[in-house]
């Protein structure tokens, strides 16, 4: 399960993933949410790298009405040629979510306290992700995406049964590139990253607010410990 992350630094961003020109506005977020908008990487079928804005939960082109239809915003590595919202997409529209690290929540006694998962160089990284386009008439579009998660690593493991299927950087054009991907080579692909790389701490209670926003949001709290491998 992903249903938090973040992407603190935007300076360089369009260069770490090999972008040539975008116009998007970027400023760094501390608590991206379900239905907001989110810069995603795409590559075309012809062209180089692009970014764009794409909203977080999947509306597959084929639905008549995109307000009846569930706007999933996870997808499971290991059934996404199983899926009918997921087959096309991840034939033909694989993308990269870029992020700085993501949120999960433990229960302790009777609350669920967040934490945040990040890089422990703090370098930005990138989700497996799929978008699709809705269209309808009058020229309306919808451009969004799903995150695809996958089994959780040693310190995730912790907090949930899911994780983000982060892709270590050699990894990422093979899920770019254009065209099928074999299920074996997908799964390698979205095998669990190391968990070597990443710490968890606890953070405030504040981000359970899908509003709030700021740099506080992922402080490490006074009392917590750093859990990495």
């Amino acid at each position: 399960m992903c249903g938090r992350f973040t992407i603190t630094l935007t300076v360089g961003l369009a260069e770490r993933f090999g972008i040539m020109h975008s116009s998007l506005q970027l400023t760094p977020r501390f608590n991206i949410a379900p239905s907001q908008p989110v810069p995603v990487v795409v590559r075309p079928d012809e062209g180089g790298r692009e970014l764009e804005e794409m909203v977080w939960g999947l509306v597959p082109h084929w639905a008549k009405n995109p307000s009846t239809v569930g706007h999933a915003i996870n997808a499971r590595a290991e059934t996404l040629e199983e899926r009918p919202t997921f087959r096309d997409p991840f034939l033909h529209n694989r993308c990269l979510v870029p992020a700085t690290g993501f949120y999960e929540w433990k229960k302790e006694g009777k609350r669920r306290e967040p934490y945040y998962i990040h890089r422990k160089d703090d370098e930005i990284f990138a989700i497996a992700g799929l978008y699709d386009i809705w269209r309808g008439a009058g020229g309306a579009e919808i451009r969004s995406f799903v995150i695809v998660t996958t089994e959780p690593n040693s310190v995730v493991s912790r907090y949930h049964d899911r994780m983000p299927a982060v892709l270590r950087p050699e990894d990422e054009e093979k899920w770019l590139f254009p065209g099928r991907l074999a299920p074996e080579k997908a799964w390698d692909i979205l095998s669990p990253y190391p968990g070597d790389f990443l710490e968890a701490y606890r953070v405030s209670t504040r981000v359970n607010d899908p509003s709030a926003e700021g740099s506080d949001l992922t402080w490490r709290m006074p009392d917590s410990t750093t859990l990495g491998v």
